[in-house]
Parts: C-alpha cells; sequence; structure tokens
C-alpha cells in the first residue's frame, strides 16, 4: 500500500501520513477550475476507490467526452484536501504534454460542498487489471510498454518532477492495449522546490531500497526502480519483491536481498538476512527474455542509486533500438484468460427463490454405455439444484444470485 502524506492520492486504501514540507510547485500558469454541473456521472462503477475517495466516470454535457474524475471524501480539514488535490493538478499540469501520462482536464468545484475535483482524460483499465486477464506478456509486448512507460517517466524527470508511487495500479492501459499511461501523481514531488529530509513514500513492493533504507535525499531513481518491478511483473506475471510481512522495511528489503544479493556489507549491522548470489537471472531465462532485454531490466533494479539507469539512459540501450512506434508494436496481446466472475454470500443473506446453488461432486461413469475404462477417470460433473429443491445436505454449497449468474461476465473499462 502506497504510504505518504496525502488525503486524495491513490487509488488504493492505507496510506501512511508524514508531513513534507514543500513550496509553491513548478513555474506554470494557474489550473483552471470549472463547475461540476458540466459533466454528467455516467451510471458505472467507479474506475478506482481508496481512503481518500473515489475516481469515477463522466461525460461533458457539452462536448460529450467522456473523462475520469477524482472525487474527494469528507476530512476534517476540506482546505487540505483542496490544496493536495490541487498540487496534483499542477503535476500534470507541468508534466503536459506527454503522451505516456495521463492528461488533465483541470479542476471542477462542486457547488454544493466547495470541494474540489479533477478532471483527467478517460483511459481503461489499470495495468493490474490488465495483467490479470492474461497470462505473462511476450518479450515484444513488454518493450514496447517499457518504452512508453520509460519515455513518459523520462518526460516527468526533466521537470525534476518525481513519480514516487510507480505500480501496476497507477498505469493506464488504452486503445486496446496499444498504448499506458503513467496516474495519479498524488504522492509525486518537485525536486526543485521539496526540502529535506524527503519523506518515506510509495507501495512497498515497488519501492527502491534507498526510501526503505531512510536515505533523505533520494531522486528520480526510486521511479525507475519501480519500473523495473514492473517489467519484471509484466514478463513474469508475478510480483518480483513480495515481502514476507506486509508493510514492514526489513522484510521488504529482505525481499529484495534474496533476489539480487546483499550490495552494501553495512546492510547487515540492520539484521537482514543476507543472500549469497544474484539469482535475478533464474528467475527470467533467455526464453523469456534476452540478454539485451535483461541488461534493462538488471540496470533499472540497480540496489545503489548512483549506478542505477536513468529513462534517458536506458531508453539509449540496444534493446530499444530502432526506435518503436505504438501503434505497430503493439500488435498481438495473448488472449484473456477464461475467467468467471462469481459473486459469493454467506448462506442465509438471500432470499431461496434469487439463489442458483450448484454443486461440484466427483463423476461417476454411468454403466453400459460402452465407455472406456478411464476415460472419465478425472473429470467433474456439475448438479445445479433448482432453487425450489429442499436442500438438506447443501452444507458446503456455492451459493451465486440468479441476476449474476445470468449477467454477462463484464470485463474492466476498455
Amino acid at each position: 500500500m502506497a504510504a505518504g502524506k496525502r488525503p486524495a492520492a491513490v487509488l488504493d486504501a492505507g496510506h501512511m501520513t508524514h508531513q513534507e514540507p514543500e513550496a509553491t510547485l513548478c513555474k506554470r500558469r494557474r489550473v483552471r477550475i470549472g463547475t461540476m454541473t458540466a459533466f454528467k456521472f455516467e451510471d458505472t462503477p467507479c474506475l478506482g476507490e481508496g481512503s481518500f475517495g473515489a475516481v469515477l466516470k463522466a461525460r461533458h454535457r457539452v462536448t460529450g467526452k467522456t473523462v475520469a474524475i477524482k472525487v474527494i471524501r469528507s476530512t476534517d480539514d476540506p482546505a487540505v484536501a483542496n490544496r493536495e488535490i490541487e498540487k496534483e493538478a499542477g503535476f500534470l499540469e507541468a508534466c503536459s504534454p506527454n503522451p505516456y501520462v495521463v492528461g488533465s482536464h483541470g479542476l471542477i468545484r462542486d457547488p454544493a460542498t466547495h470541494k474540489l475535483c479533477l478532471a483527467m482524460d478517460y483511459v481503461g483499465p489499470n495495468l493490474y487489471a490488465f495483467l490479470s486477464e492474461r497470462p505473462p506478456l511476450p518479450e515484444a509486448i513488454v518493450k514496447a510498454y517499457m518504452w512508453q512507460l520509460l519515455t513518459g517517466a523520462n518526460k516527468m524527470h526533466m521537470h525534476r518532477i518525481v513519480h514516487r508511487d510507480i505500480k501496476p495500479h497507477n498505469i493506464l492501459v488504452g486503445q486496446g492495449g496499444k498504448i499506458l499511461k503513467i496516474c495519479d501523481l498524488g504522492l509525486a514531488r518537485s525536486l526543485e522546490t521539496a526540502k529535506l529530509p524527503y519523506q518515506f513514500a510509495g507501495t512497498m513492493p515497488y519501492m527502491a531500497p534507498e526510501i526503505l533504507l531512510g536515505k533523505p535525499d533520494y531522486d528520480e531513481g526510486v521511479d525507475t526502480w519501480s519500473l523495473g518491478c514492473v517489467m519484471a511483473e509484466m514478463l513474469t506475471g508475478n510480483m518480483l519483491f513480495k515481502a514476507d510481512k506486509k508493510e514492514d522495511r526489513i522484510a521488504q528489503l529482505s525481499a529484495i536481498f534474496r533476489v539480487l544479493g546483499l550490495p552494501w556489507p553495512e546492510v547487515v549491522a540492520a539484521k537482514v538476512p543476507q543472500a549469497q548470489h544474484n539469482t535475478l537471472g533464474n528467475l527470467l531465462p533467455r526464453e523469456t527474455l534476452s540478454e539485451d532485454g535483461f541488461q534493462v531490466l538488471k540496470g533499472l533494479l540497480e540496489c545503489n542509486p548512483a549506478k542505477r539507469l536513468t529513462a534517458a539512459a536506458a531508453l539509449q540501450l540496444p534493446w530499444f533500438a530502432p526506435k518503436l512506434h505504438t501503434d505497430d508494436d503493439v500488435s498481438e496481446l495473448p488472449p484473456r484468460r477464461n475467467v468467471l466472475r462469481m459473486k459469493i454470500v454467506q448462506t442465509g443473506t438471500l432470499k431461496k427463490k434469487t439463489v442458483l446453488r450448484i454443486k461440484f461432486a466427483p463423476a461417476t461413469p454411468k454403466k453400459n454405455l460402452g465407455a472406456t475404462p478411464g476415460t472419465k477417470k478425472n473429470l467433474q460433473r456439475t448438479e445445479v439444484i433448482p432453487p425450489a429443491t429442499p436442500t438438506p445436505h447443501m452444507k458446503n454449497v456455492l451459493k451465486i444470485p440468479l441476476a449474476v449468474w445470468n449477467k454477462p461476465c463484464s470485463s474492466v473499462a476498455s
């Protein structure tokens, strides 16, 4: 979960709150403020939700353009929340134009509460949801995606803006999987104006070692580390550095050193279990990632921030030569997994007439059907019991509401 001072920031809950003083943002023009009445909110599930509030899908009444609007929950001090979202809008404005960072339509004000909301481009699902529906991505697709993400990050870093919370949840997938855009700059900071020491911020499985170790003056390298974590996750389908204990810095460092080895002898004083060898190559053999691609990943996941690749340097490596073209390089995505989404409810929470009960049991081949012996050995049969049927022996039955069963499986908006 993301850590940092932010009443209004990321798309998931559980943020730590440490104050970090900061002066005004980059010297850019003021962000315009519109009104909430100009938009009509669509009757669809929210695009993201967390402790800060929610991101909702809406349509501009005049232009018909679909946008995503970040709406803030009420807080003890609404002025603080308004300042935070003004800051995020300022960062988006300072980054623009950037094809690989979500575009901003400025701030809008709710006339009833006077709270500020942030209107942004509607892109599509986040990368976490996108990857959860597919097998690990092939190297060619990952290369195209990483070129986009590194290009977007490099343009941010040219303005001395550090995102600090890059992860699959904060990357949007648009145009049917052809383009990625970094989003949610609520934890971002300007290195031109932020005062030392910098705060502990980010999401631990994607957090650079220098943040975990309390380095007070980290830089843009924390973003390229996070991009290395995202790259590995796209290739393997799994989080690369998964700690044994959540929200534990020592456990997270141990997860990193189990894969990359121990980079600094002085870390032993912190009682971090020592790893003997770097095993990153074992997790990503050449059948999965070429040598050129591995050099990019290895450079991004350099524990020493002084030796870590910058976004600009990574883009110059042979893996990205010749330059990529977005529409041509992301052409054939792996098909989606066949996923059935079911809502599981506790027994007794729904009326019997609205519940379809399904019981799974080992198949018993019928006699005299001429079946070859052993052909049905590992099969299962599905017994569908009508709702009105008495169920004296249905203790371990999965109950699914008929409304959910009959409803077509709806994927995340794309």
